[in-house]
């Protein structure tokens, strides 16, 4: 019996301390790794930002951007760690091709490339034209579009009797206003012309629209880049004081009845006098 129970209490004092050599090896491999892991986020790089804002067309300058640190692992692609990769007098210098905030990073996109002019052509999407239409005060919103708004293109046009707009081209990016290409523009100015992005069949539809009608710009909401459904308005809906229904994804809707033609507009009063009666047509109040 003792030889056995000496024999229990080695096994045991063996796996006691081999439990706690595995368990200080595996609390040291995850403390390694925290520890790995919250030096990665705590690193530091340098990152160059704006000093000042800046709009399109700005010369990038020692005077307008300075390096800040910024945590390493967060760190925007297309950035700049150094003012000296930004500013390498020998490539040429860049300008702005859009806004860019105090503090704000400068990424290469934003910005062109060494020797560069920042141009309308710097700015465009791939596959995209820059097209000009023209435009009054009424026509263009009276003034309040900008650049980096998005609109909605309208046509109107006369033939024979009937007059007629429809809604030629929907969620359209305006890049300029007049000369001006700057979105921080907060200023309504009333301008001739209105420069647009378009795809090469839009710009075709626009030029040919420009013939035969009358363009209108129709504002859109920030966040309202979804397509509408739309439908030609003629002379007969002016009739009605509300537009026909349009086709929703569902089916057709309801026809809408406007009561207020439904509502007669006099009321018959009979008055007597003695003998006589009169009738007197009394105008309903609206």
């Amino acid at each position: 019996m003792r030889a056995n129970t000496f024999i229990m209490l080695a096994l045991a004092v063996v796996f006691g301390v081999a439990a706690v050599f595995v368990s200080n090896i595996w609390l040291g491999d995850r403390s390694s790794n925290a520890a790995a892991v919250k030096s990665n986020l705590q690193a530091e790089d340098m990152i160059v930002v704006a000093a000042v804002p800046l709009n399109f067309g700005d010369r990038l300058t020692p005077e307008n951007t300075r390096e800040i640190p910024w945590t390493a692992s967060a760190l925007p692609a297309g950035s700049f760690k150094t003012r000296t990769a930004l500013l390498d007098a020998k490539l040429g210098e860049r300008q702005v091709l859009t806004p860019i905030g105090a503090n704000e990073p400068i990424i290469d996109w934003k910005i062109t490339g060494p020797g560069q002019r920042a141009t309308l052509s710097a700015t465009l999407a791939e596959g995209m034209k820059a097209l000009s239409i023209r435009v009054n005060d009424v026509l263009g919103v009276a003034g309040f579009v900008l650049p980096g708004d998005r609109v909605d293109i309208l046509l109107s046009r006369t033939q024979g009797d009937n007059a007629y707009v429809d809604v030629l081209l929907q969620d359209v990016k305006v890049l300029a206003i007049d000369q001006t290409a700057n979105e921080q523009k907060a200023d309504a100015t009333v301008v001739k012309t209105v420069t647009l992005e378009v795809a090469t069949l839009d710009a075709q539809k626009l030029t040919l629209a420009g013939t035969v009608g009358t363009l209108s710009l129709a504002l859109r909401e920030v966040a309202g880049s979804i397509s509408e459904a739309t439908q030609r308005v003629t002379l007969n809906d002016l009739n009605n004081s509300r537009p026909a229904p349009v086709e929703a994804q569902g089916g057709p809707l309801e026809p809408v009845v406007d009561t207020e033609f439904l509502r007669p507009s006099f009321a018959s009063v009979g008055v007597v006098r003695g003998m006589v009666e009169e009738v007197y047509e009394v105008p309903l109040a609206k």
